[in-house]
């Protein structure tokens, strides 16, 4: 059995029933939910799907889908600091704290599989930003879904493998694991599983069909703000889509409209929309306009490692068209020192 084939089946299980992680220990865990709100009481069930939270008025279930984080009686105080971090995208400083812990201390099965989580995101993220092998990380994140198939995160786990599959060049695997999501109970999760099908199609060049799944995620009637998020960043995929078609202009508007409502804080929307643009206007001949796009990308959102990886490698393409072959040259030496391999 393949390892898309055993994660079916993992996803099968825990999706089917709702598995007991582990006795009840506690009152004082607290759930703290993407809105910010918070609930405490007692972690009594997870599985893929989400997380029974038992309190003195009644029982509270959650989707996984929107929950941020959850701390736990019990909890050493290093895996506390490393989830923040985490949440921060400061996955060097997690893993430094994440080796503090002593696991024969853990007690609880829920803390040890936010332990495994945790650890294996980190090293996965670093992966992807040239920071260590991708091939070891997503062996990794297979071992977790292996061991703790009752963990909230399974989805999250399953999206961070298609990332490595991608980054790794295998596609079909990258989509394998991408439709995976669909099982999710929330709506917002089955829709951002669309759209990263969509982008794998991109990467493959398969305009026309990353176009359609685009626009399924674009004609939902969106009520969350991740949904809506998820649509903005669909239509930054379907501008690359259409610049690969030749519909340059087509494009440059759609991703216009989207520049003209950024948020810059919002790193990973600013980098895919900026990159977007760059596509677009080296489909339509403007090497400068495409230049100026990358480079928003490269100087002002590099945190995203497979986003500022690409706008690099098409400074190097680009900037000799521009006559400015050592402009590419430091571009192609800051690709092969933060992400090996990439060209």
């Amino acid at each position: 059995m393949n390892h898309f084939s055993k994660l079916i089946c993992i996803v099968i299980v825990v999706t089917v029933t709702l598995a007991f992680a582990s006795p009840v220990q506690a009152q004082n865990d607290r759930l703290y939910d993407k809105s910010g709100k918070s609930v405490t009481g007692a972690v009594a069930q997870t599985s893929a799907k989400g997380v029974q939270v038992k309190r003195s008025d009644g029982v509270q279930n959650f989707l996984s889908a929107d929950i941020e984080k959850i701390l736990y009686e019990g909890d050493p105080g290093s895996l506390t600091k490393a989830r923040e971090f985490v949440i921060d995208d400061q996955y060097e400083q997690a893993l430094e704290e994440l080796k503090k812990v002593d696991t024969k201390e853990i007690k609880r099965a829920v803390i040890e599989a936010d332990y495994a989580y945790y650890t294996v995101l980190s090293q996965s993220k670093l992966a992807l930003s040239g920071r260590g092998p991708k091939e070891a990380a997503a062996s990794a994140v297979l071992g977790f879904i292996g061991k703790y198939r009752d963990s909230w995160h399974l989805f999250d786990a399953a999206k961070i493998l298609g990332d490595l599959a991608l980054a790794l060049n295998k596609p079909a695997d990258a989509l394998k694991y991408y439709k995976l999501l669909d099982s999710s109970a929330s709506a917002d999760t089955k829709i951002e599983s669309v759209y990263l099908q969509g982008m794998v199609s991109v990467s493959q060049k398969e305009s026309d069909a990353a176009i359609s799944l685009f626009d399924k995620v674009i004609n939902v009637k969106a009520q969350t703000p991740q949904t809506i998020r998820t649509q903005s960043l669909a239509k930054a995929g379907k501008a690359v889509a259409l610049a690969q078609t030749g519909k340059a202009t087509e494009g440059l508007e759609l991703v216009n409209s989207l520049i003209a409502e950024l948020n810059p804080t919002d790193i990973e929307m600013a980098a895919r929309i900026y990159n977007a643009q760059g596509a677009s206007y080296e489909a339509s001949g403007d090497f400068e306009g495409a230049v100026l796009a990358y480079l928003h990308t490269h100087l002002m959102f590099s945190r995203l490692p497979d986003a500022h990886a690409q706008a690099l490698l098409k400074l190097v393409e680009l900037w000799p068209k521009l006559g400015k072959p050592d402009r590419a040259a430091e571009a192609r030496q800051e690709l092969q020192q933060r992400y090996p391999g990439a060209l």
